[in-house]
């Protein structure tokens, strides 16, 4: 039952924050780094969408795909790991972005991502 109530809490919190990816794009493309668009070959917000849809594609996962939970939280863990280097890229920055607009909140947030990866990693064991 808590594992229940804690991947619907990710989902969620997946969902909406992949939808703000959508309104307001503007708010996250600061934290996407300067060679990131060298490495995809994706303009800045191209890449802020496409986050973003993971996130909802991720959240719908995690509660529509029962028999595919592990392998879910296996990827939700992945993305996390994957957007690390876009939160080290903010604190080094100094750029920010809605509740990350202090050095000590930007440098705590490096701090919530392996939180995060553990969460989905235990919430859909």
């Amino acid at each position: 039952m808590t594992r229940t109530v804690a991947r619907w809490i990710l989902a969620l919190a997946l969902g909406a924050i992949g939808v703000l990816h959508f309104t307001a794009t503007r708010g996250f493309r600061v934290v996407v780094p300067d060679w990131a668009p060298r490495a995809t070959g994706m303009e800045k917000d191209a890449i802020v969408l496409a986050s973003g849809a993971a996130e909802v594609a991720l959240a719908l996962g995690l509660v529509a795909l029962p028999r595919e939970r592990r392998r879910l939280g296996w990827a939700t863990a992945a993305f996390f790991a994957a957007v690390f280097p876009g939160n080290w890229h903010q604190w080094r920055t100094g750029r920010s972005t809605p509740g990350l607009d202090t050095d000590t909140r930007r440098f705590g947030r490096l701090f919530l991502q392996p939180v995060l990866i553990g969460w989905a990693l235990w919430a859909t064991r």
